[in-house]
């Protein structure tokens, strides 16, 4: 493992240095989701679950079969953090899959300007939020967007909406920023709303 690959998450202090890391530490024609996660250590919870969101963010997400497998990442993470585990695990099946090396690097390039908007507008603010109780909701949230993720298949790139909303989750959780976790919140406050709407008009 490279020395890159040994840094702590407290050093993967904002989204452009998760993009940064994530385009120096691979290289080659392919990268499997196992050596990507490797790069950054599986106790490295935020950085592993805002990692997959991104990609859905980029053009990526029209690949067939990726927004499936960044949920199931997405909700495996989240769902292990939930769970209080200090290191993440991912099924076989996953972590061989592979994408496109220099196509992942031009998506994450493209996504710069965005990360470093969010970098500079971010501090600790509503810090309420990351006490108990409320402090689990943001995992849990998280692990709902990622699985309804396999859904969004249907619809075109659809899945970069919930992708930045666990993007925004868990970039919080890495800030301490509260504000970034209200705002992605509200998706999933509306379908939570809209579903007790339909349910109740049913009965």
């Amino acid at each position: 493992m490279s020395e890159a690959s040994q840094t702590s998450e407290d050093h993967l202090d904002s989204l452009t240095s998760i993009v940064e890391r994530t385009i120096s530490a691979t290289s080659g024609r392919k990268i499997s989701v196992g050596d990507l996660l490797s790069s950054f250590g599986h106790t490295s919870f935020a950085p592993l679950l805002i990692l997959p969101a991104l990609i859905l963010i980029t053009p990526l997400s029209g690949i067939p079969g990726l927004s499936t497998v960044c949920g199931l990442i997405i909700m495996l993470i989240a769902g292990q953090r939930l769970a209080g585990h200090r290191q993440i695990w991912l099924p076989g099946w996953i972590t061989r899959r592979e994408l496109k090396t220099a196509r992942l690097h031009q998506g994450l390039k493209q996504i710069l300007p965005f990360t470093r908007f969010i970098d500079r507008h971010s501090r600790k603010r509503l810090t309420f939020l990351f006490k108990r109780p409320l402090y689990f909701l943001l995992p849990l949230a998280c692990v709902i967007f990622g699985a309804i993720m396999p859904i969004m298949e249907f619809v075109p790139f659809s899945s970069s909406v919930t992708g930045l909303a666990v993007t925004l989750i868990a970039f919080s959780m890495l800030t301490r920023d509260g504000l970034f976790a209200l705002l992605a919140l509200v998706p999933l406050i509306a379908v939570t709303w809209g579903i007790q709407t339909v349910l109740a008009a049913a009965t």
